[in-house]
């Protein structure tokens, strides 16, 4: 039952008959409710859009105060991973020769050179320098065609290896290099029947 006024002139509608009435009749209805609504000094009735779900089913109204379901996303651009070595020239010179990556670009000369190596479909930029340990919480993911054959390459240029390779648990085989200064370096071979492979 929907009312509008005070005792003495007030409006009843069935609520059976406000959902079966037409879009324009709804707001036939509305408009005279409001109407009396205001004659009686009562507050208007809140406004029923007719067509919508809320108009038909008497939905409650959306939640006050609540902040966007979702929010805009960062757009990015471009990225990469930045090094900043204990001695620049040597980690430019394990990854630029031992390790064979292509140069994007670079810069500098002697000890204030920097350069950006290609890393699969991202980027390293190996410049500055650092004092500061190693951090086992980082660690760079390379993954490879033949992982055996990239061992025994790596081995011959003096390289240390940490972790032969094996299948891991989650079906990849891996293994750990460390570069210069320790950092870990995770070369990775994916099987022909991985899931990685088949997109699944």
């Amino acid at each position: 039952m929907l009312e509008a006024g005070s005792h003495e002139e007030s409006v009843r509608i069935p609520t059976g008959d406000l959902l079966r009435a037409t879009g324009a009749e709804v707001a036939d209805i509305c408009r005279g409710l409001d109407a009396t609504a205001r004659r009686a000094g009562r507050r208007p009735v809140p406004s029923i859009r007719p067509g919508t779900r809320r108009a038909e089913e008497g939905q409650k109204s959306p939640r006050r105060g609540a902040g966007p379901l979702s929010s805009p996303s960062m757009e990015v651009l471009s990225s990469r991973v930045l090094l900043s070595p204990r001695d620049i020239e040597r980690s430019l010179r394990f990854y630029e020769q031992t390790l064979g990556l292509g140069v994007y670009r670079e810069w500098g000369q002697g000890r204030e050179r920097a350069a950006v190596f290609f890393l699969g479909s991202g980027l390293l930029e190996v410049s500055g320098s650092s004092a500061e340990p190693e951090s086992g919480a980082v660690r760079l993911f390379l993954q490879v065609r033949d992982l055996r054959a990239t061992r025994e390459w790596l081995a011959a240029q003096g390289v240390p290896i940490e972790q032969e390779p094996a299948v891991r648990p989650w079906g990849l085989v891996e293994m750990v290099a460390r570069d210069p200064d320790g950092l870990a370096l995770v070369l990775v071979e994916v099987p022909p029947d991985h899931p990685l492979r088949r997109g699944g």
